[in-house]
């Protein structure tokens, strides 16, 4: 029987450009169709699981992943991610071997193969310190931990939603507030294209959101640890006046 659940989230116009890995696996595919468009998922339903979700934003479809998952193990993915069955059994073997864990987050590379960013050499816990680049489809959960726990992404947050990112790293850190075990392990996973909305840094629009994830995460501490991390991204934001209106919310 199968370990792992791979839930991906997409546009139903953008179905089609899934590629389901080779394993031993259960699939999701949890579809949004809010512009009433043709969903060309044939060729899935004799592997996957369809499941239509209303409304707009990915995380309600990452909520429905977990809702739905049969498995001990979920990871998220969108219709532009491969990943790598290989480093996907490594991965489930290590969550085998450590039931303290409730999330291991992973890496990827680009679809030029290069190491997507800066990740650390070897096993490390999680903390919301560090945990705030993580992508969703680096993500490996228990699923009966996580319902246990009552953790679901944060639907105002992610693709889709006006903040339209920082809902991997809300998600994280609910977890942690929760004293569950999260840990990094450096197994590359999977393959996504460079550009996403994490990459977007200079606009008015970023700095605001940016500083509504750290708000949500740090609570009334968010001024500090926006100070600080302005500080090392001055050049992303485009300068100390930017930096500024980031550490104030503005």
């Amino acid at each position: 029987m199968p370990k792992l659940t791979i839930g991906y989230s997409a546009l139903a116009e953008r179905v089609v450009n899934i590629r389901l890995p080779l394993g031993n696996y259960e699939f999701l595919i949890l579809v949004q169709n809010p512009n009433n468009r043709e969903c060309q998922s044939e060729k899935f339903k004799e592997k996957a699981l369809i499941v239509k979700v209303s409304g707009m934003g990915v995380t309600k479809s990452r909520n429905r992943a977990i809702a739905l998952a049969k498995t001990e193990y979920l990871i998220f993915g969108d219709d532009d991610i491969e990943f790598h069955p290989e480093a996907l059994n490594e991965a489930i073997a290590l969550m085998d071997a450590n039931p303290h864990l409730t999330l291991l987050l992973l890496a990827a590379n680009d679809e030029k193969g290069r190491i997507r960013k800066q990740y650390p050499n070897k096993r490390q816990r999680l903390t919301k310190l560090n945990a705030a680049r993580a992508a969703t489809y680096e993500m490996v959960i228990r699923v009966p931990e996580v319902r246990r726990l009552g953790v679901e992404f944060d639907e105002e947050f992610g693709a889709g939603a006006e903040n339209y990112l920082g809902d991997e790293y809300i998600f994280i850190a609910d977890l942690i507030d929760k004293n569950a075990m999260c840990e990094f392990a450096p197994i590359f996973v999977a393959s996504h294209p460079e550009k996403s909305s994490g990459s977007i840094w200079g606009t008015n629009r970023d700095r605001r959101v940016r500083a509504k994830v750290f708000s949500r995460v740090f609570g009334i501490w968010a001024p500090i640890i926006r100070l600080f991390f302005g500080l090392r991204r001055k050049r992303q934001f485009g300068g100390v006046r930017s930096v500024l209106k980031f550490i104030f919310g503005k």
